[in-house]
């Protein structure tokens, strides 16, 4: 058995649903602390994050390469639709079984193992190496890495290049890296109108009927046309409620909840002010919340992307494509304090399904990829 391998099972024996940890980072640790690393545990909000750095021969002036995942998984679901226990990794069909194997244990265990192979292959590397790990990624997302990326802001640390382990790759093992993600803004829209008997119209105000052609204009609207990297900004009602429990009651009120999708072509200000102009237009009686839970990022082609495509065509034979797409990540968070963060990892297939699973093939070359980023930028 590969030492990834091993590795990759042990993670996966912590039941870290999270927010919990489940000493999954401990066994990171302790084999980051052999090399040379310090550890930082970094402990908030019931979640246990941790920042280990290595400095190369050019010390803080050399260039740092951070790696970024987390520990934390989702939850089983019914345990009986398993065809293993989802804690304990299972081996069959050419396959590892267990929650978190791909989303993204593997990607962990690989992190470490590469940096363990770069460090006794290049002793004396000149740049830093990092590792930003969090527990709280599949969850509300306060206190994991946008807590460390704060500490390290206010030290005055910046990263030059981060890659995020999330599984990326669709059909086959490396087509795919993510060079950024759009922005996520959510609003709940409550729009007032005057409740009555359902018999007498015309003694109440249906608040319903008011919000149809809002409702129909916001739909049409194009937001933005993208850009190089990102689709058009879409907009989408997630839930839509009125009624007083009575089918002969106009309701008093209606609300919405809608999200934004949106790309670095336009910010959120633009939308919401765009939002309250046609909400305006058509006079309504409302009260609007805003939630932006996530900017946008984007890494144009450069230095990281080079690096780590190279590394994947040279693993695999296959030029992996840029991509933007799917939900959101802590890579927005890292672009705080990182110019250059770029997402790349196993097959997502599986990923928050029962029966998640990774390829057994693709552990050792996820880890070569990247330890071959590793050997082009920080050697």
């Amino acid at each position: 058995m590969s030492r990834t391998l091993a590795l990759t099972e042990a993670l996966i024996g912590c039941a870290s649903v999270t927010p919990e940890d489940e000493g999954c980072q401990a066994l990171m640790t302790e084999r980051l602390v052999a090399l040379g690393f310090n550890c930082e545990t970094i402990a908030e909000g019931g979640v246990t994050n941790l920042w280990a750095l290595k400095r190369g021969a050019d010390g803080p002036a050399g260039k740092l390469l951070a790696f970024a995942g987390h520990t934390d998984v989702v939850p089983t679901g019914p345990l009986e639709q398993w065809s293993s226990d989802p804690f304990v990794p299972m081996q069959r069909d050419g396959r590892l079984y267990g929650r978190g194997a791909a989303d993204m244990k593997a990607s962990l265990a690989a992190f470490v193992v590469a940096a363990e192979e770069f460090v006794a292959a290049y002793p004396r590397h000149r740049g830093s190496i990092g590792l930003l790990i969090t527990s709280d990624e599949e969850g509300p997302a306060r206190y994991g890495t946008v807590k460390v990326v704060e500490r390290l802001e206010a030290r005055g640390e910046r990263l030059d290049y981060c890659v995020v382990g999330e599984p990326t790759s669709g059909d086959r093992f490396g087509d795919t890296v993510k060079n950024g993600r759009r922005g996520s803004l959510s609003g709940t829209l409550t729009v007032r109108g005057i409740q009555g008997h359902i018999a007498y119209p015309h003694l109440a105000k249906n608040p319903v009927h008011l919000l149809a052609p809002a409702l129909t204009d916001l739909v049409r609207v194009a937001w933005d046309q993208g850009n190089e990297y990102f689709p058009p900004t879409t907009w989408q009602v997630s839930n839509l409620h009125a009624g007083a429990g009575a089918t002969n009651i106009i309701p008093g009120s209606a609300s919405v909840d809608f999200n934004f999708r949106f790309s670095t072509a336009t910010t959120p200000d633009e939308l919401k002010a765009r939002v309250h102009a046609i909400l305006d237009a058509h006079g309504l009686d409302y009260e609007l919340t805003w939630n932006l839970s996530g900017m946008p990022f984007l890494t144009p082609r450069g230095e990281l992307s080079n690096a780590l495509e190279q590394a994947i065509e040279a693993e695999t034979g296959i030029r992996p494509a840029l991509s933007t797409t799917g939900g959101t990540s802590d890579g927005r968070f890292i672009a705080r304090i990182c110019k250059q963060v770029i997402e790349f990892g196993p097959c997502n297939a599986s990923i928050h399904k029962v029966d998640e699973h990774i390829e057994l093939a693709h552990i050792e070359p996820l880890k070569n990829v990247y330890r071959g980023v590793l050997e082009r930028l920080v050697a």
